[in-house]
């Protein structure tokens, strides 16, 4: 099952030694369209932001929404019936896989992007921040396909496995365990992960 989420922050419990937690908003969502098939996606309404146009009234027209349900998305959902979304699986959900937009850092240098340590900082040199050499000029002649260059930072979808802390059905809240990606106010979205044999080793390791 999968919901929409928007990060709020980081924190920590009070427990010793402490955890280091994630606290997500699970956004409140209208289910439009189930599909009969389990395993195909089903059509759910949320709400983002002021955005108004003829094409979101129509949807909204067409499926009884109000104003504030202007974003729609395609998901996978418990629910059996058009309606609210249902969240009563995160009650019990162990792990969850998050995925989000990362931090778009803009055009990025070596140094920044890649982590190249640069040229010497004193003694007249003028390599400063620049990439080097990229190739050798008889053989191969060419530069090597995935070469480390200034290009695009961030702004690119990750997804990672987090163990579910706690979840507030009443204020959405949940909580998970480490860090996810993106900023916080970003929008993601979260999808239950079945028991697996990696999962269990790692949670109960006599180590």
């Amino acid at each position: 099952m999968e919901f929409l989420v928007e990060k709020v922050g980081m924190s920590r419990t009070m427990d010793v030694p402490s955890i280091p937690v994630t606290l997500l908003k699970v956004l409140p969502a209208k289910v439009c369209e189930v599909s009969e098939d389990k395993n195909k996606n089903s059509l759910v309404a949320y709400s983002q932001g002021k955005q108004h146009n003829k094409a979101i009234e129509g949807k909204q027209k067409k499926f009884s929404l109000s104003k504030e349900f202007n974003k729609f998305a395609s998901i996978t959902t418990n629910n059996e019936t058009v309606g609210d979304l249902d969240t009563s699986i995160l009650s019990e959900a162990k792990l969850l896989r998050t995925t989000f937009n990362t931090k778009g850092r803009g055009f990025a240098g070596v140094v920044k992007r890649w982590g190249f340590a640069g040229g010497p900082g004193g003694h007249g040199h003028r390599m400063g921040r620049t990439t080097g050499s990229i190739g050798n000029a008889e053989y191969p002649g060419r530069v090597m396909k995935g070469k480390k260059m200034p290009g695009q930072y961030g702004n690119t979808t990750n997804s990672l496995r987090n163990d579910v802390v706690s979840f507030d059905e009443a204020s959405g809240i949940l909580v998970l365990k480490g860090s996810v990606s993106g900023p916080n106010g970003a929008l993601g979205k979260i999808k239950v992960v079945k028991w697996i044999k990696q999962y269990y080793y790692q949670t109960h390791s006599p180590n």
